[in-house]
């Protein structure tokens, strides 16, 4: 299921005609129904790095015309913008997707037993298990630190050089759990997983790098729309929009969200992976019109 797909039609408004670039398309929810309302098929671009995602987006639009790149949303925003491209809608649903937490073979989920991967792109050769059990202690607690707000990184990372070596998901998950000690709600390996994901991906560092990129290749009037999943990456999206935004002479964007959008209670119950959900949306600003207005 799409997160607040409702939410990102009402707030980005696509309409016929309106080419659509979707950095995570991921396996297509949210793309259907943008590209139902623009209808225009063949100007359009679907962007993702995971191959299953790529089989499943080229087997139902590849026959429409639609454009699939396979590459991370960084490298891919690069070409574009090379490219002179330009998009009236922009979307990126970041994170990781309810199908790869659900298959264990991925290595994401500390709910199931499986090889430490955590790879998006499984082209690469950085995996989870190279992070855990090649890393120093002081690495590890870098990233736990800054990766996955964990208090007791330190802790951690000093019971995975212990531990080594570790060769799966489950046994990564009790080793954080039996450090952690007892726990109620969320399981104490949750920012540990978080974590590691992130450093395996790259994940902030491409965010960070990405943004300006996809303002470049929005076109005056255009729609950028970012779901982000946890504090760091909300964090980064709402620091580069108010930046780039607000009331300023100089602003490029303008903010649409005044608030992030967060799920309904009807989408919570139906979809219980929405709650971390926060999406974001701006538009960038006709300076034509602006230094018309002005003068």
């Amino acid at each position: 299921e799409p997160v607040l797909l409702q939410e990102v039609i009402a707030a980005m408004n696509p309409t016929s005609g309106e080419r659509y670039l979707d950095a995570t398309a991921g396996y297509g929810g949210h793309a259907r129904q943008m590209l139902a309302h623009t209808s225009n098929f063949t100007e359009s671009v679907l962007v993702d790095r995971d191959k299953a995602a790529i089989d499943t987006l080229q087997a139902e639009f590849a026959d429409k015309g639609v454009k699939i790149v396979r590459n991370d949303f960084y490298s891919a925003a690069e070409q574009l913008a090379q490219a002179g491209e330009q998009f009236d809608l922009i979307l990126a649903d970041l994170g990781v997707s309810s199908l790869h937490l659900d298959k264990a073979s991925r290595g994401f989920s500390f709910n199931a037993s499986g090889p430490l991967d955590m790879r998006m792109d499984q082209r690469q050769q950085l995996t989870a298990e190279t992070v855990v059990n090649e890393w120093t202690a002081q690495e590890l607690e870098r990233i736990l630190r800054n990766y996955g707000e964990e208090p007791k990184a330190r802790r951690i990372a000093n019971a995975i050089v212990t531990h080594r070596p570790i060769t799966t998901t489950s046994e990564l998950a009790n080793i954080v759990a039996r450090t952690t000690g007892r726990w109620t709600g969320k399981h104490p390996a949750a920012r540990t997983f978080q974590a590691i994901r992130i450093a395996v991906n790259d994940e902030l560092r491409l965010l960070e790098r990405v943004m300006p990129l996809w303002v470049a290749l929005l076109r005056p009037g255009g729609r950028l729309g970012i779901i982000s999943f946890h504090s760091l990456e909300d964090r980064l999206v709402k620091r580069f929009f108010l930046e780039q935004g607000g009331d300023r002479f100089d602003a490029t964007l303008s903010i649409v969200t005044k608030q992030p959008v967060v799920a309904s209670s009807q989408e919570l119950a139906i979809n219980p992976r929405s709650r971390s959900a926060k999406l974001r949306v701006v538009a960038k600003i006709n300076n034509k019109e602006r230094t018309s207005d002005e003068n």
